[in-house]
């Protein structure tokens, strides 16, 4: 998986990886909220064109809406973090202590091989200084390859997928 920042207007991070499994399992592992859940953070997703869902965070939730769906193929949905007051005070919180608007987009290619690859992107998320700790922040648990520059794995990949199954 590569991971770029841009600086430029969109303000977004991208997030791209070849995965062996097939786009049916990977939309699984992305709309399942038991499956979701295992990588990101509780939910409620229904991955439904308007459907409103919330990620479970213990300061505050993260409100999304579903902008638009193609199984398999594309998600896109809305991501609204409003912190809770005094959160503030936190010398850790930095740029996350204020409201957050964003679009998050992933999107599933088949391969030649029979897997996919997955792109995701976090538009709106200038306010975070690194990748890294965007995601983390977020939930998302990735652990860089030191072998290739090109390949980021989940940390938890193995039993995301054989739950997504």
């Amino acid at each position: 998986m590569t991971a770029k920042q841009h600086s430029d207007a969109t303000d977004s991070i991208e997030f791209e990886c070849e995965l062996p499994d097939p786009p049916e399992k990977v939309w699984r592992a992305l709309t399942v909220p038991d499956l979701l859940a295992a990588w990101m953070m509780p939910n409620d997703i229904k991955p439904e064109i308007g459907s409103r869902f919330a990620f479970a965070k213990p300061d505050a939730p993260i409100e999304c809406e579903v902008l638009d769906a193609e199984p398999e193929r594309l998600l896109r949905y809305s991501w609204r973090e409003r912190p809770e007051p005094g959160n503030a005070a936190d010398p850790l919180a930095g740029p996350l202590d204020s409201p957050m608007d964003s679009i998050v987009t992933f999107t599933l290619d088949r391969t030649v091989s029979g897997g996919t690859h997955l792109r995701i992107v976090h538009d709106g998320f200038a306010r975070v200084a690194t990748s890294a700790v965007a995601m983390v922040g977020g939930g998302c648990r990735l652990s860089l390859n030191a072998h290739s520059t090109k390949q980021t794995i989940a940390a938890n990949k193995p039993r995301l997928f054989l739950r997504a199954a």
